[in-house]
C-alpha cells in the first residue's frame, strides 16, 4: 500500500518563498500521477498543479501559475512543490495526492485521486 507523508509547510510573510515535499513508500511510484491540492475550511479542495509519472505532463491551477513549481524524483520517490511569490490567500492545508496512471494522463479532479497524503498547513501572512 502506497503511503504519501508531506513535509515543508510552515508560516512565511507574503511574498515568500516554501518548498513542500511529498514521500511516497510502497507500491511503484513511477506508476502514479502526483499532485497537490490545498483546502481551506468551507471550501472544496482546489487543484494546485499535477505531474505525470514521467514529469512529461504538467498541469497547474489557475492561481498559482508563474508562481509555483512542481517536480518529481522517481529514484528518490518524492514529489515537491516549490511555492513562490506568496500570498495571503495561499494560505490553506495542502495535500499531495496520487493516482495510478500508465500513460501520461494527469487528474485535476480530486474525485479521481485514491492516494492522500494527510496534509501540511501553509500560512501566509500579510
Amino acid at each position: 500500500q502506497v503511503q504519501l507523508v508531506e513535509s515543508g509547510g510552515g508560516l512565511v510573510q507574503a511574498g515568500g518563498s516554501l518548498r513542500l515535499s511529498c514521500t511516497t513508500s510502497g507500491r511503484t511510484f513511477r506508476n502514479y500521477a502526483m499532485g497537490w491540492f490545498r483546502q481551506v475550511p468551507g471550501k472544496e479542495r482546489e487543484f494546485v498543479a499535477g505531474i505525470s509519472w514521467s514529469g512529461g505532463t504538467i498541469f497547474y491551477g489557475d492561481s498559482v501559475k508563474g508562481r509555483f513549481t512542481i517536480s518529481r524524483d522517481n529514484a528518490k520517490n518524492t514529489v515537491n512543490l516549490q511555492m513562490n511569490s506568496l500570498k495571503p490567500e495561499d494560505t490553506a492545508v495542502y495535500y499531495c495526492a496520487a493516482h495510478y496512471a500508465q500513460s501520461t494522463r494527469v487528474a485535476v479532479m480530486a474525485y479521481e485521486y485514491d492516494l492522500w497524503g494527510q496534509g501540511t498547513q501553509v500560512t501566509v501572512s500579510s
